[in-house]
């Protein structure tokens, strides 16, 4: 089947006053665009609750930002960036981030034709001792290069993040990490180290906003997605259906699984990042209806899940994935996804509703929008634009019922 997406059908202006450089005071007092059934109204993001409809299921993706950017230097003195980006050595999480004295990192590396050869570094103090952390480029690919760390403090590479490194802000805030980046660029329920970016349609919860909705009946439940710098990739390509889709992790708990399948028919996803997780399950659900193995060393493919058949549903998917795990005794679900949700008659199998911020002009993230939604985006942006809503990361958020 050919596939074609113009991507300048999804442009629209964006002036740099819209985008919110910085968070409001308060995560909830954020404003609320409300599509329900075609119909835009406006809240704030505290009324949430009087909002979705009772009982939903509220998915929330649990992963944490890193301190990827590393400022350091050439014995020249030149100043050379590293940005990390995935684990190699070792290449899982978990383990990448309590590792002690070297390890082996895809990086971007900002000023990079000043490090042809040889390590960079950066002295530090720990516990009143001298220590330094030294880096080599080991082999480069594309646009990322291959870092060996190695370093003296007897700290784990998770602890050597959090100290010398800094919260990598999305690059259209055009402005350096600040001291509120540190928490307000992190979600209240954040927890597992991996991402450099945040998960931001999270970013507006409070720990009271949660605790007033379970009151009320509404169920929560986590999954991690790890984020990658991925997702700022601008598609360059005209038609979008050429644009390669970026890789990331993500983990689903057996008890999150059960969850999903109880609820089936009243999830709401919070941010893409969980849309992206929650969709790409029917993926190894498939594969194991199919072959007897979800295979989940295999990435799902950019294009895996337009090819299961209608007929399949979300329910008989989670179903299949829960009698999968409860046969093998698998308490969770590591895999990878590449998938793209985009116009292309996309079915929405596990996802209900959906809670996003406001996207970039000619984004994956505004055609998953636009999947969702149909033409409608247009609508909901034009309406978030006259009526004052901030855009991107720190900006306002919107509910998306259909």
């Amino acid at each position: 089947m050919e596939r074609h997406i113009a991507i300048n059908d999804f442009d629209y202006p964006l002036p740099d006053n819209r985008i919110a450089k910085f968070p409001l005071a308060e995560r909830s007092a954020s404003k609320l665009l409300v599509w329900h059934r075609g119909a835009i109204s406006e809240r704030h993001f505290a009324d949430l609750g009087d909002v979705l409809p009772a009982g939903q299921l509220l998915v929330f993706n649990n992963t944490r930002v890193i301190h990827a950017r590393i400022i350091m230097h050439k014995p020249s003195g030149a100043r050379v960036e590293v940005f990390c980006l995935e684990p190699q050595e070792p290449a899982d999480y978990e383990r990448a981030f309590a590792v002690r004295e070297r390890c082996v990192w895809s990086c971007i590396v900002g000023n990079l034709k000043k490090w042809k050869e040889g390590p960079v570094g950066i002295n530090f103090l720990y516990d009143g001792d001298e220590a330094c952390l030294r880096a080599w480029r080991v082999g480069a690919g594309g646009r990322e290069q291959t870092v060996r760390f190695e370093w003296t403090a007897p700290m784990t590479f998770g602890q050597l993040l959090e100290y010398l490194g800094r919260i990598p802000i999305p690059p259209y805030l055009d402005r350096e990490s600040q001291e509120i980046d540190n928490t307000r660029y992190q979600t209240v329920y954040s927890k597992f180290e991996g991402s450099v970016a945040a998960p931001t349609a999270g970013l507006h919860f409070t720990p009271e906003l949660i605790a007033s909705m379970q009151a009320r009946g509404f169920v929560f439940e986590e999954v991690t997605l790890h984020v990658g710098a991925g997702t700022f990739l601008p598609v360059k390509t005209d038609d979008a259906v050429r644009h390669p889709m970026h890789t990331e992790h993500f983990e689903v708990r057996r008890s999150t699984v059960a969850r999903l399948l109880e609820k089936w028919g009243a999830i709401t996803a919070v941010g893409t990042t969980s849309v992206r997780t929650l969709e790409s399950l029917s993926a190894l659900a498939w594969r194991i209806r199919t072959s007897g193995d979800p295979q989940p060393e295999r990435v799902i493919g950019q294009w895996e899940l337009y090819d299961l058949p209608t007929e399949f549903t979300g329910c008989e998917a989670l179903a299949t994935l829960l009698d999968y795990m409860d046969s093998t005794g698998i308490d969770r679900m590591k895999a990878a996804t590449r998938i793209m949700i985009a116009p292309l008659g996309y079915e929405f199998r596990i996802v209900r509703n959906i809670i996003t911020n406001f996207h970039q002009p000619k984004s994956t993230l505004l055609l998953l929008v636009s999947a969702y939604a149909g033409d409608a985006w247009r609508e909901i942006y034009d309406y978030a634009l006259a009526h004052d809503f901030r855009f991107l990361s720190y900006g306002d958020s919107s509910v998306l019922m259909r």
